[in-house]
């Protein structure tokens, strides 16, 4: 590969949207072999993703065996899945089994894909290419009901933030700053949403639903896994955590209580405020969130936890601390990464400092001009141009919605003048068909607010007095 741009502070990027055209561009050269993917989950859905690899011969195998095992990490953190069916070839689903196994190098993926996100083991099976499974995709429409008197919330790691929405206009709003991710007892959590809920509703006359976003994968409004309680011991978190949101529809009189990854919440509220379906939302915050609205205006029963899909192939790439995963999404775009490029930037801040205060020094610097803090940010930039190109090679969208507190102020707009630059030189295919979006602060604050409080349709209801009831 010969990128034309390479990160100032880290030259040796192997962006995935180049590895795999080069790789795509071998086999047609030598004329490969079918290959499917067939990624069933809880619901009965079932997504398939059709390639091509070498002839699995000589000095193919390492080459397929790193195609193929790459391509599965982001299958399954896009689209999720519990059991794995490899068509057209049973050595490559062996050595994948090896791989995703309890003692396997994806060993991560294997338990969460497995018992936390789907309640059951996860298994790779093979097939003949012709047998492979038939594709059953699930869509259906999310929030956008904006009647009554409502209550938004959203949980980020750093802050949580509620919103007080009547008939579809935010009438307060705020940020309390929290530390989830390091808090071992759930009453915690509990307790800060529940605070957060009602400072909201002391502005409002009644409260007719509730909707929240958070960090994490939900089913059902049932939390199979968050890095926000990744203190709770398992059992705990399985008696207390798993219903943390049940609990607290309970507390607030059984009221229509909806709650989604924030990622989905993020692009369903690029599509509300751009009346435009086909939207990928990427925040970069303390993680990396990402959320699609279908072209249809729908929403799937992906996980479109893009924080652990690999976009750096480098072998010695830098390792998630959480999955022992190298060169994933959260390393790339995130508070993390910003953390990560102050060394080699020349930048010297307390190893204890959290990572919004590094982020917050680094904007001050950016701010004052200096050439160190731009560096990481067109570092950040080149990263983001190349993985726009893979994202498209698995989603649909016209609309790109960008936000979170990596992109705040003038290190945001050179991270996605730096990615347009990569886009149009490298691919201007899908530069052409694609349109930034990035909400002001009015919108980011207001539409995120007014997007998780449109979750919840409301019921028909008895009132008495202010306190709604749900009938039955």
């Amino acid at each position: 590969m010969s990128p034309k741009f390479r990160p100032v502070l880290d030259p040796e990027f192997v962006p995935a949207s180049l590895w795999n055209r080069g790789y795509r561009a071998a086999v047609e050269r030598s004329g490969g072999q079918n290959l499917a993917i067939a990624l069933e989950r809880g619901d009965g859905s079932v997504s398939v993703f059709r390639t091509a690899v070498l002839p699995h011969e000589g000095a193919n195998v390492d080459i397929n065996h790193r195609y193929v095992e790459r391509l599965l990490k982001f299958l399954l953190w896009q689209k999720g899945g519990y059991r794995v069916t490899i068509a057209g070839d049973s050595r490559i689903a062996g050595y994948l089994r090896t791989v995703c196994a309890p003692g396997g190098a994806r060993a991560f993926d294997h338990q969460f894909m497995g018992e936390r996100v789907y309640g059951r083991p996860m298994a790779i099976d093979a097939c003949p290419f012709d047998a492979a499974p038939v594709e059953k995709e699930t869509a259906a429409p999310l929030g956008r009901h904006l009647d009554g008197y409502r209550i938004g919330f959203d949980l980020g790691a750093s802050d949580r933030k509620c919103a007080a929405v009547a008939e579809g206009r935010v009438v307060f709003s705020e940020e309390v700053a929290w530390n989830p991710s390091v808090q071992a007892d759930p009453q915690y959590h509990f307790d800060g949403v529940h605070d957060s809920l009602g400072r909201a509703a002391a502005h409002l006359p009644r409260v007719d639903a509730i909707g929240g976003s958070a960090a994490g994968v939900y089913v059902a409004n049932e939390v199979r896994v968050g890095s926000l309680y990744r203190s709770v011991p398992q059992a705990i978190f399985d008696s207390r955590v798993r219903r943390l949101f049940f609990d607290l529809q309970a507390a607030w009189g059984g009221i229509p209580f909806d709650v989604v990854n924030d990622g989905e919440v993020t692009a369903l509220a690029g599509s509300m405020a751009l009346n435009d379906n086909a939207v990928l939302g990427i925040a970069m915050g303390s993680s990396l969130a990402a959320g699609f609205v279908t072209p249809q205006g729908t929403i799937t029963t992906w996980l479109n936890e893009l924080a652990f899909v690999p976009v750096d192939y480098r072998e010695n790439a830098p390792v998630d601390e959480w999955s022992g995963d190298g060169g994933v999404g959260a390393q790339y775009f995130s508070q993390q990464a910003v953390a990560r490029l102050l060394a080699p930037a020349g930048i010297d801040l307390p190893k204890e400092m959290p990572l919004p205060v590094k982020l917050e020094q680094v904007q001050q610097l950016m701010t004052a001009g200096d050439e160190r803090a731009r560096r990481i940010y067109e570092t950040i930039g080149v990263y983001f141009g190349y993985n726009i190109a893979h994202y498209a090679d698995f989603y649909e969208f016209r609309n790109l919605l960008v936000l979170g507190r990596v992109m705040t102020g003038e290190g945001g707009d050179l991270i996605l003048a730096m990615a347009d630059r990569v886009l149009k030189a490298e691919f201007p295919d899908v530069a052409e068909r694609i349109r930034f979006h990035i909400p002001g602060e009015q919108e980011k604050r207001h539409g995120q607010a007014i997007a998780a409080a449109s979750l919840p349709a409301i019921r028909d209801i008895i009132r008495e007095g202010e306190k709604p009831r749900a009938i039955s």
